[in-house]
């Protein structure tokens, strides 16, 4: 089934890689960023960091402000860089009421959870690869 991160204040590094694993990510406008220190620290990226960042998200402008330059992302940047789904939250109340009310929403559609899975595991195989995973094919043509 669909998973959404509320963020309610900083994610960074590994935080930030465990929201980027939900379907959706909703953060404040008002407190917290998004922030990988990889390269103010010298590190290397691990091939599955690199590898959710290629999956999750879509530009190049995008994956080179969060990697390469060291930025701190506020809420409306993150969701202009298409990272976020939404930060016109200012409140921990207003992040989790829009989390709670998506996920509601989204529960409504019962659907099959084996086939929602599946779709997303046929989204993502350069992650799966790295992981060494594979993704059941649910149908074929």
């Amino acid at each position: 089934m669909p998973t959404i991160a509320a963020l309610n204040g900083h994610a960074a590094a590994s935080g930030l890689m465990f929201a980027l694993s939900h379907d959706y990510v909703f953060m404040r406008n008002d407190r917290g960023v998004l922030y990988m220190s990889e390269v103010d620290l010298g590190m290397p990226l691990p091939d599955y960091f690199a590898a959710m960042f290629a999956a999750k998200i879509g530009t190049s402008i995008a994956k080179r402000e969060l990697l390469m330059s060291g930025k701190k992302i506020r809420g409306e940047e993150a969701v202009a860089l298409g990272i976020v789904d939404s930060a016109a939250h200012d409140s921990v109340e207003g992040v989790v009421e829009a989390t709670v009310g998506l996920g509601e929403s989204l529960a409504a559609k019962k659907w099959n959870g084996e086939v929602y899975a599946s779709i997303r595991k046929s989204l993502y195989p350069g992650l799966w690869a790295v992981l060494s995973l594979t993704a059941k094919i649910a149908a074929s043509p």
